[in-house]
């Protein structure tokens, strides 16, 4: 089998594990079946992850650069990366780190917490996935395994930020309903974004007037009448 298969399908079965445990049913099954899980579940979790990223990046290695950034490109695209790793930490920190971590289920405090709408989290809904993406598209150093990576990162990041969002929803409810009504998904809205979403809100405000105002008349000598 090819390298580049076998990463693919090293990949896949990660994404596989790392959804499927990352599911309430499946956490509650797991931890009813081994009652000393249950407050370790966040530790265990994270540490499997990172164990199968591991293993996923040890397939394909030694594959074909497709480019590299020369000089000081190189310096100033690491620089951007440890930029978005301390954004990402900033993030994990709005979120609950300890939390996030499994230190929290550690120590047997399972409190719900409130949802975040400040910080990051007012610009998108799924900061962390954006991060992580800009960080993969500023290696200097792009390979074919670094840009299959890359590419089913997003995939799985977008598949992902859906799978949760739902999960959001059912905790949360209407006020994450009215979070998701007015706050982009990953990609943040640029000011023409917005121009263009006004108009298009003010257009249809038009076209509601018109429809009520002249929609009968207008129709009445219609060939279906």
């Amino acid at each position: 089998m090819p390298d580049y298969a076998v990463f693919i399908l090293r990949f896949m079965l990660f994404a596989a594990i790392h959804s499927v445990l990352a599911m309430p049913a499946t956490r509650r099954r797991l931890t009813e079946l081994v009652g000393w899980l249950a407050p370790v579940y966040r530790l265990v979790y994270n540490a499997l992850s990172l164990l199968l990223l591991i293993w996923v990046m040890g397939a394909f290695r030694h594959s074909p650069v497709l480019y590299y950034a020369p000089g000081l490109w190189s310096l100033a695209m690491y620089l951007v990366q440890l930029l978005l790793l301390a954004l990402l930490l900033l993030c994990l920190k709005q979120t609950g780190a300890s939390d996030f971590l499994g230190i929290e289920q550690l120590k047997g405090r399972q409190e719900q917490h409130d949802l975040v709408t400040n910080g990051f989290y007012r610009l998108v809904r799924h900061p962390l996935y954006l991060l992580s993406l800009l960080f993969f598209l500023f290696n200097p150093v792009m390979t074919v395994q670094w840009l299959l990576l890359t590419g089913m990162s997003t995939l799985y990041f977008f598949v992902g930020a859906l799978l949760e969002e739902k999960r959001l929803e059912e905790t949360y409810g209407e006020a994450y309903r009215r979070y998701r009504e007015r706050v982009p998904f990953i990609m943040p809205a640029l000011p023409l974004n917005r121009r263009v979403q006004q108009g298009d809100k003010r257009f249809e405000g038009i076209y509601r007037d018109m429809r009520d105002h002249g929609g009968r008349s207008d129709n009445a000598g219609g060939p279906n009448s």
